[in-house]
């Protein structure tokens, strides 16, 4: 199961390393492997590119939107615009108020028929 989860991720040739060793994006796989692994219903996913460049950071979001398809729910915290547009709902906050909230999606939109 490990092996299977590291090779979705592109980091099977990278598992004898330790993290310093790793680049950033290959940690944040790494974090999301080790989440993925247990087969969670719901991921929380706070700012899962905050340290990334663009690259890694389109990598990290495609892997979230696939475990989305898959059936996990993904609450992810960000302050990032680009990432939002990956939700299918968007809830703004502003001192811990809801200021507005956009359901871009309806979940039976994506579903196949």
């Amino acid at each position: 199961m490990v092996e299977k989860v590291l090779e979705r991720m592109q980091i099977c040739h990278r598992k004898k390393h330790f993290p310093q060793q790793l680049s950033a994006g290959q940690q944040q796989r790494v974090a999301i492997a080790r989440a993925v692994v247990a087969n969670p219903k719901l991921i929380l996913a706070d700012e899962p590119t905050g340290n990334l460049d663009s690259k890694n950071g389109l990598e990290v979001m495609n892997l979230l939107t696939e475990l989305n398809h898959e059936g996990t729910t993904i609450v992810m915290v960000t302050h990032s615009m680009h990432d939002s547009e990956f939700a299918h709902r968007v809830i703004n906050l502003f001192d811990g108020q809801v200021i507005t909230e956009e359901v871009k999606r309806q979940m039976s939109e994506l579903m196949p028929e």
